[in-house]
């Protein structure tokens, strides 16, 4: 018996947007880029990282990893870092560039679904306690409570009311886990409209891929002035000096990658701790909200 492909709901829907509804400029910018090139005229560099640079850097920086994560089992320190950003930011790939040399089950990842109707009844921030990390662990969030403050402001899953009620709330729930010990390191990662395109059709052709592809995605390519103004008023109502975020620019995942990995690595004292090894942050790749670009 023939087994034929299960029909996928989303492929052709990012094509349609593409050559229908995307604006004129977008459209044009990446009929006219190479794959390689960077897009976005507002990035600080030209060209992508180069690869074998990358690696060199990749493979001190992995190096640096091990012995935080040594480190923390040692001595009992508990690291929380939350992945945040528009979606084909990067979340995911910079996730696994942190994990992949560690132990997975003292550093894993928490990557929620949709609450159950029992979450949903739930004090909001109470589903993400479940999963903060004991003594020695690392917990990366792919994505975390701020889903309040945009993905659910953007598609209206959350009131005004809800809202106000998160934001007067996580103030003193960060500052909780700051005074309990846990380290706190908060990144977004943000990346521009043609670029976001540009990957989420790379999804769209590659049969590898097209599972990442959502309901949201596609809706959200339409809503990206919401998305921005979500974003811009969550960053400011809760980068603080007891939480701050990084921004992080992830036109080119190389760079972006390398800066996540290094402000993980300068949140954290360890025992061999090696600062040249770890080098310094690029400030035009992450640097505060100030950075943040639409």
């Amino acid at each position: 018996m023939t087994m034929t492909a299960p029909d996928l709901p989303y492929v052709g829907q990012i094509t349609d947007y593409l050559e229908n509804k995307a604006p004129k400029s977008i459209r044009k910018q990446i009929a006219e880029a190479d794959k390689n090139d960077i897009m976005d005229k507002d990035f600080p560099y030209r060209d992508m990282m180069d690869k074998d640079d990358y690696n060199d850097q990749m493979e001190q920086l992995q190096l640096q990893l091990i012995r935080m994560k040594y480190d923390a089992i040692a001595t009992g320190k508990r690291i929380v870092v939350l992945f945040e950003g528009r979606d084909a930011a990067g979340k995911g790939g910079t996730i696994e560039r942190v994990r992949e040399n560690l132990n997975p089950r003292s550093s894993y990842v928490v990557a929620l679904p949709k609450p159950t109707e029992r979450e949903a009844g739930q004090w909001y921030f109470q589903r993400y306690v479940d999963h903060l990390p004991a003594a020695g662990e690392l917990a990366l969030f792919d994505r975390s409570w701020y889903n309040r403050g945009v993905v659910e402001r953007v598609f209206g899953f959350s009131d005004d009311q809800q809202r106000n009620a998160f934001f007067r709330q996580l103030p003193s729930f960060e500052q909780m886990l700051v005074d309990d010990g846990v380290i706190l390191v908060k990144l977004w990662l943000n990346v521009g409209r043609a670029e976001q395109l540009r990957r989420f059709l790379d999804r769209e052709k590659d049969p590898l891929k097209q599972w990442k592809l959502s309901g949201i995605d596609v809706q959200g390519l339409a809503k990206w002035d919401n998305y921005t103004a979500a974003i811009r008023d969550t960053l400011n109502l809760s980068h603080s000096p007891i939480a701050p975020w990084t921004v992080i620019r992830s036109d080119d995942k190389k760079r972006a990658r390398v800066a996540a990995i290094q402000t993980i690595l300068h949140a954290v004292d360890y025992v061999g701790k090696d600062l040249d090894a770890i080098g310094a942050v690029d400030p035009l790749i992450a640097g505060g909200p100030d950075l943040l670009r639409d």
